[in-house]
């Protein structure tokens, strides 16, 4: 184990050493920082009434179901908001504002995607990296087994992950309280369970967004890192991963009228669409998604473990 922990630490060691890892979370703080400015002095001011705002979206909402031929799927997602709009209506809740500290905090969620990026080109790297530089005999010949030095490699680059994401979370706080001020920690969300509308404090939601958002990131990662072993190319693995990673979804939603879509990885990274109510096929579970997406983490690593211990690094 002191040997394992060995070699993670030397990776990390790698990989912090670069100037790009820095540049990235200097990326990283640019871009939320862009976020809050432009929500603080460029987005229109929110409605003042919101409960006429509520009154109204209900009303459209209504039109909609009634007068046209809908997907079951898109009838359901209207009248759960008619429904979350009257409660909000009924115990005076306002809707959590896009000019606010929680709308800000719950809005940088969308940036874990480019904590997915970043680490993409990191899992990219840090197997092929070791063949173009011609590194890797020097590495295999140390007393460690071929398997601890991949699952080093691989355990190294999700504490990057892992790092990255705290900082998304500190530097969205602390621009957001700067920008925002704090926010309350009465102020609920609300969401559908068994039917019913239920509240939940934002702080809870917010952690449960992060934790939903970074599965995606779980499997995108891991599959660019069985790329980058099998191949040993940096270039393929983060080009095919980041392609998969913004053309899945879409595919997924174009053929959605399909059983057997999913089975597709994609119709299943994107959990919070149980916690929605809105599966992105009719009739898939949580359950459901979560072996599915089992079944495709323990593939990609199988592979990368049986391929990388078959390596012939003599050449």
């Amino acid at each position: 184990m002191s040997n394992l922990m060995r070699l993670i630490q030397n990776e990390n060691m790698k990989i912090y050493r670069r100037p790009g890892t820095w540049v990235m979370y200097g990326i990283l703080i640019a871009i939320l920082l862009i976020i809050g400015l432009f929500t603080k002095f460029i987005l229109e001011d929110p409605v003042s009434n919101w409960r006429e705002d509520l009154t109204l979206k209900n009303a459209q909402y209504q039109m909609l179901i009634d007068e046209r031929e809908m997907l079951a799927v898109a009838v359901e997602r209207y009248q759960r908001e008619i429904t979350l709009n009257e409660y909000r209506l009924e115990q005076n809740i306002p809707p959590i504002e896009t000019k606010s500290f929680w709308g800000f905090m719950t809005s940088t969620v969308n940036s874990i995607s480019i904590v997915t990026m970043f680490t993409i080109i990191i899992a990219a790297g840090i197997v092929a990296g070791e063949f173009t530089w011609g590194t890797i005999k020097l590495l295999l010949i140390r007393p460690a087994s071929r398997a601890k030095i991949l699952l080093s490699k691989y355990i190294a680059t999700f504490v990057f992950a892992i790092l990255m994401l705290l900082g998304l979370f500190i530097f969205s706080f602390g621009i957001g309280s700067l920008l925002f001020g704090g926010g309350t920690l009465t102020q609920p969300h609300l969401f559908f369970d068994a039917g019913q509308v239920v509240e939940r404090n934002m702080f809870s939601h917010l952690l449960m967004l992060y934790g939903l958002s970074s599965v995606e990131l779980l499997m995108m990662v891991t599959f660019a890192f069985m790329i980058s072993t099998i191949f040993r190319s940096s270039s393929l693995a983060i080009g095919l991963a980041l392609f998969l990673m913004f053309t899945g979804s879409q595919l997924v939603h174009v053929l959605s009228q399909y059983e057997w879509v999913k089975y597709i990885l994609f119709a299943n990274t994107y959990l919070a669409q149980y916690i929605e109510g809105t599966p992105l096929v009719e009739g898939m579970t949580m359950t459901f998604s979560i072996v599915m997406l089992a079944i495709y983490f323990i593939f990609f690593n199988v592979l990368s473990w049986v391929i990388f211990q078959k390596r012939d690094v003599a050449a």
